[in-house]
């Protein structure tokens, strides 16, 4: 090995000599979701000591990999790691929203617990809940490691930045990608290869507002686009499928392609808008 390419190396390798792997990371999520769920724990926690051992040793892998990064070992590792564990019942009742509302909007869900053990979405939103309450507490790494983790496993891409309200449920999933500042309200249902972007990729604009508002009760069929920090889908619309949008939509809107017969070509896709009644 040239000695450029050596030095170059060497010092790759001593940028955090204690950093956690990305599979420490992982291997703490998958943890704290048997600690949720009995389908991802290793084994049941039947009785009340078990679970609060269980949470004890949750929380001191958190320190530890809070303790190994210096970026985040200054932010105060108990005082964050206990923040984090607070905030265990918020997270935990949001998922249990989510699962009913996976459960409820597929005619193909035959229980809650099937949700749990087999539907990608709601892994990935597990993810997402957990990354996004380590993202607010200002934790560096951690958060994208879980999402992408998820992201690995799922096909389904949500930054831990994004902000997502109650009973949010993805469909099948793969080929999502939700944005760090989308703003999803509550009730939203999402169907695969939905992006949810921005306009821009100029890093000039890493603070501002890139992505879409999804008002609540919206539902957004495979493969719509929608992009803009401006854009707004007004509440209880329906974005159909394979649709482009860079512009707002009123509520209770309904959007979608429909093919027209066209003497040249045998039919050409038009875009439809159409507003509900009030």
């Amino acid at each position: 090995m040239k000695k450029e390419l050596l030095d170059r190396l060497l010092k790759e390798h001593q940028i955090c000599k204690t950093c956690p792997s990305p599979s420490e990371v992982s291997d703490f999520f998958k943890k704290l979701m048997g600690l949720f769920y009995l389908d991802f724990a290793e084994a049941p926690l039947i009785e009340a000591s078990l679970i609060q051992e269980e949470e004890k040793r949750l929380i001191a892998v958190l320190e530890d990999l809070l303790s190994r990064n210096p970026l985040n070992a200054i932010l105060g590792v108990k005082k964050v790691t206990k923040a984090f564990f607070d905030a265990l019942p918020e997270i935990y009742e949001m998922l249990n929203k989510d699962i009913m509302a996976i459960y409820e909007g597929d005619p193909a869900c035959t229980s809650r617990r099937e949700v749990i053990r087999s539907y990608p979405g709601f892994y990935a939103i597990a993810a997402y809940r957990i990354a996004n309450k380590m993202h607010a507490l200002e934790i560096e790494d951690l958060p994208r490691i879980i999402t992408e983790h998820a992201h690995s496993q799922t096909g389904v891409d949500i930054h831990p930045g994004a902000t997502i309200g109650a009973s949010f449920c993805i469909d099948h999933g793969t080929g999502i990608v939700i944005g760090e500042t989308t703003l999803i309200h509550d009730h939203v249902k999402i169907y695969q290869g939905v992006t949810l972007g921005a306009l821009s990729v100029d890093k000039a604009d890493a603070d501002t507002k890139r992505h879409p508002t999804i008002e609540s009760k919206c539902v957004l069929y495979a493969g719509a686009t929608i992009l803009g920090g401006e854009t707004i889908i007004g509440a209880g619309s329906i974005i159909g499928g394979n649709t482009w949008i860079t512009r707002s939509v009123p509520p209770n809107s309904k959007i979608y392609y429909q093919a027209t017969m066209n003497n040249e070509d045998g039919g050409i896709d038009k875009l439809v808008f159409k507003e509900f009644a009030k």
